[in-house]
């Protein structure tokens, strides 16, 4: 594979990270975010939904439909719990810290790693169990300062959003000619629908105001462009690298939410700064490990 492929592949998989990354600045600038997570899911969902068919519809043409029909039970095992991920990444998000929200997305790859074990018999080496040990402790860190300032709720759905994720990356290892982008674009519509039904249940308003719904309709499409770069360029890249690449996210995250020129200045604790060192800690060693890895093999 040439050079330029490869440095072309790491920075649209960066810049789709970076992309990402302003999702908890547009959550940040809802009124009352709080208050209508499930709207705010509801709208991004059908925003996910529609633009990723639209999306595969320009690409490949009335055909794409056919892509439904090969899902299988890996796309709709994997649609179904990346949905509950987007949902509880919005509850995490509307109820603690961007900081622990994101920290809590760091432990995908070990999260994967166990699920991948325990569902696909794929062997843990010792430098991922070391780095998982590691992330366990942060996570740990985070979780005595969510407790102490009422906001376990948060860090929990954190938590499960970042199963969720593993999850779906699991399934698309389990069949890997799943089409992603389709099931996405069914994650998008059950998060939707699930949303939906909470918002009857609870007798609330489906509508929110034209700001909260234009800006839910920015995340999605934010969600969509940026998976789209990614799905196209991760295949250039070893899973090392996309992890070690994936911190753009997080990082990115936290400084936009921090920045003061934004006019949100949320600042992490102490105990969310000395847990997410613990969880980078983790991620570097992984990646780090893992290239030098592929590296001895090839010289060898």
């Amino acid at each position: 594979m040439s050079k330029n492929k490869i440095s072309s592949a790491m920075f649209f998989v960066l810049l789709a990270g970076l992309i990402w990354s302003f999702g908890p600045l547009v959550v940040r600038n809802m009124d009352n975010a709080e208050l209508v997570p499930w709207q705010y899911s509801l709208i991004r969902g059908s925003a996910i939904f529609i633009i990723l068919n639209l999306y595969l519809f320009l690409t490949e043409g009335s055909k794409f439909t056919n892509n439904y029909n090969k899902i299988g039970l890996s796309g709709i095992i994997g649609g179904i719990s990346l949905g509950i991920a987007n949902l509880t990444f919005i509850l995490s998000l509307t109820s603690t810290s961007a900081a622990v929200t994101l920290l809590m997305l760091g432990a995908l790859p070990f999260l994967a790693a166990i699920i991948a074990y325990i569902f696909l018999n794929e062997k843990i080496s010792k430098t991922t169990f070391i780095a998982i040990i590691i992330a366990a402790a942060g996570i740990i860190f985070m979780c005595f300062d969510s407790i102490q300032t009422g906001t376990l709720f948060g860090l929990v759905n954190g938590l499960v959003s970042s199963l969720g994720f593993a999850v779906f990356t699991v399934t698309l290892r389990w069949k890997k000619n799943t089409p992603k982008l389709t099931t996405v674009s069914i994650a998008g519509i059950f998060a939707a629908a699930i949303s939906l039904v909470v918002i009857f249940y609870n007798d609330s308003n489906v509508l929110m105001s034209l700001k909260n719904t234009s800006l839910s309709s920015l995340h999605g499409f934010l969600v969509c462009s940026a998976l789209i770069l990614y799905s196209a360029k991760s295949k250039y890249l070893p899973a090392a690298d996309l992890t070690l690449l994936s911190l753009t996210e997080i990082l990115g995250g936290i400084f936009w939410v921090w920045l003061p020129l934004f006019g949100i200045n949320e600042v992490p604790s102490t105990n969310t700064i000395v847990g997410g060192f613990f969880l980078f800690v983790s991620l570097i060693y992984y990646s780090l490990i893992m290239r030098w890895n592929k590296r001895h093999i090839a010289l060898n």
